[in-house]
């Protein structure tokens, strides 16, 4: 089946329903995972399917269908349907295609797809090998099972302006959770690593030994006395901050009136020596693509350059309520329409190592786990539940938990400074992370 042609064929049953604009968005997804606990296959799961999405517009009127049929002889009725639904909703002064589109780009440079699909075989061995190597560590006395998994996604989109590309991306992922201790004492910690290209994929046996050792470190933990320190995120929890920055500069947000940032462009947001970059064309990224979700190719960009806002993150939508252009950050499904998100975003790296960011330390919190979402996007007021180390003389020392930490990300922002060890694993990546002035709510 050929994707766009699918989708071109839908375009112009929309325009013959009495649509004055459309576009249709083709997604494909098969996938292969499986989970394995104490040596046992728990769940060996292959998925295949599609979903085509159908969005038209009658004048400033809006609606969407969706359906896994793509044939060709229901497109008409799917096209009238959708045609109706638009023609008794209100009309949205800011909705319809995009301005502009860029000319389809070639996402072969981006190496998206890897080729190779894995047997069910392969999968098994991977999760074997991580949960066995975690129980393997004195110690170690239970598991909550290892994880792998394959998937590959085709994105097709075409609109009536004109615009028609598709693309592949690839995914390999593999986790595994391993306990410590016993009865009540037990903690529990994980490992993962998820890439586009297998090659790039953390050796399985090394994900079982940092999941066990990170489960042993935090046995026998204490509660902290509340106190004003020093906080340092560790890389698996950096990249929240970076997450709460993203929400603060999302078009919508700023639009709806909900952020905390609205109005902040060109003003200093983050401490100054700090960037942060998107970047939707990163080679294997895992959130690369050659255009978004209306068609724009999107580039390369500081969101935050020597601490100063340099822009939000819009759709056309979004862009249009700030009397603004979009930056090509529109994201979407098949059932519902483009909004912003991010593509690859992380927080550029400092100069110092997380050791010598901690060396003046005598008493802090290393933090290696966040609980709950206690974050008010409107005042910037933050409150999260915690876990992790204390750090005393500039060294991690006793773990601790069921702890809360507190603060206003608007002075979180204006006093990070960033370590030297930024890894792009997740999408959204950050460095070690230091924060002044926290509250720690403890005992």
């Amino acid at each position: 089946m050929n994707n766009l042609e699918v989708l071109a064929d839908l375009v112009a049953a929309a325009k013959r329903a009495g649509a004055d604009s459309a576009d249709a968005l083709h997604v494909q997804n098969a996938s292969l995972s499986v989970s394995r606990r104490l040596g046992k296959i728990e769940q060996l799961e292959r998925s295949e399917g599609f979903d085509l999405g159908l969005r038209v517009f009658v004048g400033k009127r809006q609606a969407i269908v969706s359906t896994t049929v793509a044939d060709p002889k229901g497109f008409a009725a799917l096209a009238e349907r959708a045609v109706a639904m638009a023609r008794v909703v209100p009309e949205d002064p800011f909705g319809g295609l995009a301005d502009h589109f860029d000319a389809p780009r070639d996402a072969g440079p981006l190496d998206l797809d890897d080729l190779s699909e894995p047997s069910a075989e392969e999968l098994i061995a991977r999760a074997a090998a991580a949960e066995e190597t975690a129980l393997a560590v004195p110690g170690v006395t239970n598991s909550e099972g290892a994880d792998a998994s394959w998937g590959r996604v085709r994105v097709a989109l075409a609109t009536s302006a004109g615009f028609a590309a598709a693309y592949s991306r690839t995914s390999h992922g593999i986790s595994c959770t391993a306990l410590a201790g016993s009865g009540t004492g037990m903690e529990r910690d994980y490992d993962f690593s998820s890439v586009v290209h297998l090659e790039d994929l953390d050796d399985p046996v090394a994900i079982g030994r940092r999941a066990a050792e990170r489960a042993l470190a935090r046995l026998n933990p204490v509660r902290a006395k509340t106190a004003r320190i020093p906080v340092v995120f560790d890389p698996r929890v950096s990249s929240s901050i970076l997450g709460h920055l993203l929400g603060a500069i999302n078009g919508a947000s700023v639009a709806r009136g909900t952020s905390f940032l609205a109005g902040r462009v060109g003003t200093q947001v983050l401490a100054k020596g700090l960037t942060v970059k998107d970047d939707p064309l990163r080679r294997r990224g895992l959130r690369s693509r050659p255009f978004d979700g209306e068609g724009m190719a999107g580039t390369p960009r500081a969101i935050v350059e020597d601490g100063v806002l340099t822009t939000f993150i819009l759709d056309w939508r979004s862009a249009r309520q700030l009397g603004l252009a979009s930056t090509g950050h529109a994201s979407r499904g098949t059932s519902g329409p483009p909004g912003p998100a991010a593509s690859n975003l992380w927080l550029e790296a400092g100069t110092l190592t997380p050791q010598a960011l901690m060396a003046d330390i005598r008493e802090g919190l290393y933090v290696t786990d966040l609980i709950g979402m206690g974050v008010n996007g409107v005042t910037g007021d933050y409150s999260r539940g915690a876990a992790g180390f204390m750090i005393r003389d500039g060294a991690l020392a006793e773990a601790v938990s069921e702890i809360t930490i507190a603060g206003n990300l608007k002075d979180i922002f204006l006093n990070l400074t960033a370590a030297n060890d930024l890894v792009f694993r997740r999408g959204t990546d950050a460095p070690t992370l230091r924060i002044e002035g926290l509250t720690l709510a403890g005992a």
